[in-house]
């Protein structure tokens, strides 16, 4: 099943860095594209509006935060960060580093988030992450230097591309909403997986994020969710 016109397009500034939505408007541009390109996202904009920006800040408590929410329900990450942002401020990687697992699981980290709190906070230290040179990288370099972390994948390695970079292209294939939206808004027979979901966004291309935007607000309408996101 093919969903748009597959014409892929590379959007980049003038000096040729990714494009990055940084307002509002940057969020409407991308929406005009993919409503004329699939009329089934003007639903969503007539229901809900403008999406929002969903950004965040580029560094390492952003990061952190992200990886508190994997698999796991908006509400527990909320509750959790809470602990973990009381505790944690001013977000010192070699404060973080003296912290033991046992007090990260009685914060609400699993282990393994424990263990991806600690050697995310030593990249850091050791120089090994950027995050002033990796908003200057490309998209592709951002995900190699994301995915080399121990405890970051694909999903984490995305949703901070998108959200605390702000790229305009970052396809979140693997995020379980955008696939149940994605199933709900097109009349799939079936949710698509993260490789259908990926064959289905290449229409998108250069406004994978924004699309990533509107599928959000249309499973937040389906859950009855409120919309008022950043």
């Amino acid at each position: 099943m093919v969903i748009g016109r597959t014409k892929v397009l590379h959007l980049t500034s003038d000096r040729g860095k990714p494009r990055i939505i940084a307002r509002d408007a940057d969020v409407a541009q991308g929406v005009e594209f993919l409503v004329a390109l699939e009329p089934r996202f003007g639903r969503v904009v007539e229901e809900h509006g403008l999406p929002p920006l969903r950004r965040v800040e580029n560094g390492l408590p952003s990061l952190l935060h992200i990886i508190t929410e994997q698999l796991i329900s908006l509400t527990a990450a909320a509750a959790i960060w809470r602990r973990i942002e009381a505790r944690l401020h001013p977000f010192e990687p070699t404060a973080i580093l003296e912290i033991g697992h046992d007090e990260f699981r009685q914060l609400g980290l699993s282990g393994a988030k424990a263990r991806c709190f600690h050697a995310i906070s030593k990249a850091v230290h050791q120089g090994e992450l950027n995050f002033a040179l990796m908003a200057e990288m490309s998209d592709e370099a951002v995900a190699a230097m994301l995915l080399a972390l121990p405890g970051v994948g694909p999903w984490t390695a995305d949703i901070y591309a998108l959200s605390a970079l702000g790229r305009a292209d970052i396809c979140v294939s693997g995020d379980l909403a955008l696939q149940v939206a994605a199933q709900d808004l097109f009349g799939l027979s079936e949710r698509p997986g993260s490789r259908a979901f990926l064959v289905i966004a290449e229409g998108w291309r250069p406004w994978r994020s924004v699309a990533a935007r509107l599928l959000w607000s249309h499973y937040r309408g389906l859950k009855d969710l409120s919309q008022a996101l950043k």
